[in-house]
């Protein structure tokens, strides 16, 4: 019988699977795909490298730094932080009509764009700042409220407060147009006061060192190993079983699937669909790969989150894609000692999962090419046009986020609420994740290292 058996092998899980390992206890993570990483992975396509889903990685501090989620992520999994060889953004832009907001891994320039652009709201903005500064970052927090009402109290601008929540919401956002006060601390902190960063290797390197570290530490990792039932007895979580007929046996779970589908696993279908609502919000992503890097084309923002009018609406669409905002990213734009080679632009928008689930094979592969066009029209308004360098594209829709991680609708954030202390209806089964409130790769990495302190390792 194991110790733990860890439902998902994506960064939350496997993080997890590292803690409770460098403690002796013997810890099997369970994965019904064929890699690890959930939507933080990577794939080959004509002799090409991409990552899925990684931006960049939020939660940035320099060699040497003693605090903050990733200095405190690093100690409790025993890493160098040269292992994870994170590189800076070179700078990302906010853009709405008639006004940019640079910021980069240094608050004092964002402070300073606010003070040029919205001279009357700095003071507000800093006092804002003050109030969030020491909000709780391991993860254990509860949700406070209203994000919107608590800024507010602090930004009357509108338009301003419309820039502030466009890269939160995109970059963790599980709700429509709002969201939860401590959903909206974590990622204030990790975009805004901390930054964005990546390995030249991207994603791959992250996910190489964690399973080295898990395996070399005794973990046993399962591949195909999808879960279709947890069963319990008298309040107690007893043993999964797998898709294959096989049944697991464990003194403690974690699941990473997601709350809903950890409950659907406990129960009927039939009584998840009230009590535990899902997501709403998913997203279509294009890749497009370039002849030149894209400072050769006079883009040289890692991120630009852009919106075309005023008001931001962060909500399900009614058609397939909503092009009026969205992300556009570069992954040649860190400050790396080498290019990358080939350029590279991701391009991510809000999508309606229904809709793209309605559509069949024909209809699905004629709407993933006409809606990688107008993507591509609605982002070249904020960068330079970069459509006569393409040399090979790919797209990724709420249903290859569905495929990936399991979240109804696609919800790449999970449920609207969130279950911060982690704890389920059975005394031994717990959820880390996206679910138990931290999003982003060091979020993620950070939760599965909480619920494991809290409640595997007994607070070791």
């Amino acid at each position: 019988m194991y110790d733990t058996v860890i439902i998902g092998a994506g960064m939350s899980g496997l993080a997890a699977g590292i803690r409770l390992a460098h403690y002796n206890k013997r810890v099997c993570i369970l994965e019904r795909h064929k890699m690890v990483g959930g939507l933080n992975s990577y794939y080959q396509q004509s002799g090409r490298n991409y990552d899925v889903g990684l931006h960049a990685i939020t939660n940035y501090a320099q060699k040497g730094t003693k605090t903050g989620p990733l200095s405190r992520l690093l100690r409790h999994l025993r890493f160098k932080w040269e292992e994870l060889a994170l590189v800076p953004q070179i700078g990302s832009t906010i853009a709405f009509p008639g006004v940019s907001l640079r910021f980069a891994n240094d608050i004092a320039l964002f402070e300073s764009e606010i003070a040029r652009n919205f001279p009357v709201q700095i003071d507000g903005f800093r006092k804002m700042i003050g109030e969030l500064i020491d909000y709780n970052q391991i993860g254990m927090g509860t949700d406070g409220g209203s994000a919107r009402e608590f800024v507010a109290r602090h930004i009357s601008d509108p338009l301003l407060t419309e820039m502030l929540f466009c890269p939160l919401l995109y970059y963790g956002g599980a709700r429509e147009n709002d969201m939860e006060f401590a959903q909206f601390c974590i990622m204030f902190r990790s975009i805004f006061l901390e930054g964005f960063a990546r390995p030249y290797q991207g994603v791959r390197l992250i996910l190489q060192k964690l399973l080295q570290k898990f395996k070399g530490l005794g973990g046993e990792l399962r591949l195909r190993a999808g879960v279709t039932e947890i069963l319990s007895r008298n309040g107690r979580a007893e043993k999964l079983l797998l898709e294959d007929g096989g049944e697991i046996h464990a003194k403690q779970f974690l699941s990473s699937a997601g709350w809903r589908e950890t409950m659907r696993l406990c129960y009927e279908s039939g009584k998840t669909q009230e009590q535990f609502p899902a997501g709403r919000l998913s997203f279509v992503e294009t890749i497009s790969v370039l002849r030149h890097d894209p400072k050769k084309l006079g883009h040289d923002r890692t991120i630009v989150f852009y919106n075309d009018s005023p008001s931001f609406v962060y909500e399900k669409p009614d058609s397939l894609v909503d092009v009026r905002s969205g992300v556009i990213c570069s992954p040649n734009n860190f400050d790396y000692a080498e290019p990358l080679g080939e350029g590279m632009i991701r391009i991510t928008a809000l999508a309606n999962y229904d809709r793209w689930a309605s559509l069949d094979e024909k209809q699905y592969r004629l709407e993933k090419m006409r809606w990688y066009d107008r993507m591509i029209d609605s982002a070249v308004r904020f960068v330079p046009d970069f459509r006569n360098q393409v040399i090979d594209t790919d797209m990724f829709t709420p249903l290859t986020i569905r495929r990936f991680t399991g979240h109804e609708n696609g919800a790449v954030y999970g449920a609207p609420e969130k279950k911060y202390d982690g704890r389920t209806h059975l005394d031994n089964l717990y959820v880390c994740g996206t679910d138990q409130g931290m999003v982003g790769v060091v979020g993620s990495l950070v939760s599965g290292v909480t619920i494991a302190n809290k409640y595997l390792l007994g607070g070791e």
